[in-house]
């Protein structure tokens, strides 16, 4: 064990130079906000615009980005961790040029790994990391003990809400927990489903001051999603709505949001430190 902790600590020193991804967690206080459907399509937005994306399905044993665009993918994770394929074998090609990973059936312990198994999955997590510009980790409804550990690794957060006050009530939740944790992590706030501009609008922006007045914590309003119909209709149809209609309200709206991070063009001051994704997990799962 010793021997392989040293191999990779001399690879990834080797590596520092090399440009690495962006890693990015999409959650949200409870399930039913869109959670998926916006990584998705976020991630279809960001392929657009030339970059490199992995959308990992971080919901495991209950995954559905696969459902989404109506491909089953014969490996999923939880192949990773009980066979002796590697993390770039159970890649699949996605809609929009993405790749990505799913969260397979039937529950697994992800974040209950020994030593070995977690050397095993960071050195090759490590591998993947200078073959794209972002890797986005679409996170199951809520927050466990476990999946905490893993959101506390990620670069930036990105978390999904809606006007309903219960919605708003546990992104706030979410982000408080968090915070009490790390208060680096860079975090963004989309509203989806609004009926009006104005709707989108007032709801992040009553987030974001009950953020700074009971927790200081500042966040950035990344946009937001109109409620349209395209959206049940690609979901029906199993097809991204971005690629199901790209003229489509919601479409523009994923499109901007997309370059608006791309270009941290944010309308406000915000300061983004990069993290080192791979020696966080072994702080925050093994206590190293």
């Amino acid at each position: 064990m010793k021997d392989q902790a040293e191999n990779l600590r001399k690879r990834l020193e080797a590596r520092q130079n090399i440009s690495m991804a962006k890693t990015i967690a999409v959650l949200s206080g409870k399930g039913g906000v869109g959670k998926s459907n916006f990584t998705l399509n976020f991630s279809i937005a960001l392929s657009q615009r030339g970059k490199k994306v992995l959308l990992f399905d971080m919901d495991i044993g209950m995954g559905n980005i696969d459902i989404l665009i109506g491909e089953h993918s014969p490996y999923s994770i939880i192949d990773f961790f009980e066979t002796d394929c590697h993390l770039k074998d159970i890649i699949m090609s996605g809609p929009g040029n993405i790749s990505i990973i799913t969260g397979g059936t039937g529950v697994t312990d992800l974040f209950s790994l020994n030593e070995e198994k977690y050397a095993r999955f960071n050195e090759e997590f490590s591998l993947l990391l200078a073959n794209y510009d972002y890797i986005l980790f679409d996170m199951g409804a809520g927050i466990t003990m476990d999946s905490m550990k893993f959101l506390l690794c990620v670069d930036e957060l990105i978390v999904i809400t809606t006007p309903e006050p219960t919605s708003i009530m546990d992104a706030y939740s979410a982000m408080k927990y968090i915070h009490s944790v790390n208060k680096d992590i860079p975090m963004f706030l989309v509203c989806n489903r609004v009926f009006t501009r104005k709707d989108g609008k007032e709801t992040i922006k009553r987030l974001q001051n009950a953020l700074v007045k009971f927790l200081g914590l500042e966040t950035v309003a990344l946009g937001y999603l109109p409620d349209d119909r395209t959206v049940p209709q690609s979901v029906t149809k199993q097809m991204p709505f971005l690629l199901c209609d790209s003229g489509a309200d919601v479409s523009k709206a994923i499109v901007d949001i997309a370059s608006r991070y791309a270009n941290h063009s944010f309308g406000e001051e915000f300061t983004l430190h990069k993290s080192h994704f791979l020696q966080k997990m072994k702080r925050y799962f093994f206590g190293k």
